[in-house]
């Protein structure tokens, strides 16, 4: 009998803490469209189904390698329009979470991926943590709001138009992390995690979650962010670009 594919995302719940694991190690857990669509599920069903801590991480060497793009020629300008909007709600679902939520980053956080971090209220990094936003190289307008809001627009514009790699030391020191982490604690209880979750439940999650509703931008705002990311990736030739960007990338 032929072995099952290991599911691409890996679903934990003990208690209140919710922990998703991105599960595609050997693609960097690069983002496909059942990834894309488990993660939006998943985060949705912690909306109703008491979460009070949210945990993101990753499988293997790499957080997030970002947008999966390996089966490029199979795609047309509206499929990868299509994909990049279900992109920007599940981000959207994490951004909207009425309860913490944190992004352990190791290794590369690219593109989505990065975008992924930061639409978490917290990002985690390793030593070897990597950040890039490159979809600007393709015409793409993705997550430019909640980067800009969490470090500046001027250094959000500056990574973004220079198509930066930002370490973990200056993502600690732009705001863009919060905290350190040790990828291998070798079976160590998590003892920040469980810091953060007594903290998480200090307050009823009506509370909780009115506090984070007030912290936020209003809705109108995250209608007009999708509809700047649905305005950049409609022009034509979205295919075309991107496979320009990844021929010079190659280089």
């Amino acid at each position: 009998m032929p072995s099952l594919a290991p599911p691409p995302l890996l679903v934990d719940r003990q208690g209140d803490i919710t922990r998703l694991t991105l599960n595609r190690p050997q693609r960097g857990n690069a983002l496909s469209a059942e990834l894309v669509q488990g993660l939006h599920d998943a985060v949705l069903a912690c909306h109703r189904d008491g979460t009070r801590l949210l945990l993101i991480e990753g499988a293997g060497k790499h957080f997030c390698t970002g947008f999966d793009l390996g089966d490029l020629d199979s795609e047309t300008d509206d499929t990868l329009l299509a994909r990049f909007v279900r992109v920007e709600l599940m981000l959207q679902a994490v951004y909207t979470a009425p309860f913490t939520t944190v992004a352990r980053v190791q290794g590369r956080a690219m593109g989505a991926g990065a975008d992924l971090a930061v639409a978490c209220e917290q990002c985690w990094v390793a030593d070897d943590s990597r950040f890039a936003f490159p979809g600007a190289a393709f015409g793409l307008v993705l997550g430019t709001a909640r980067l800009s809001a969490r470090v500046g627009p001027a250094l959000a514009r500056q990574w973004i138009g220079a198509g930066a790699t930002v370490d973990a030391d200056t993502a600690l020191a732009a705001g863009l992390a919060l905290r350190h982490f040790e990828v291998d604690e070798h079976g160590k209880p998590d003892t920040a995690l469980e810091v953060l979750a007594r903290q998480a439940r200090r307050l009823d999650s009506d509370t909780q979650a009115a506090i984070h509703a007030a912290s936020r931008v209003s809705d109108g705002e995250l209608a007009r962010q999708l509809a700047a990311l649905v305005q950049s990736a409609a022009r034509p030739g979205l295919r075309e670009r991107i496979r320009a960007y990844r021929e010079a990338s190659a280089r």
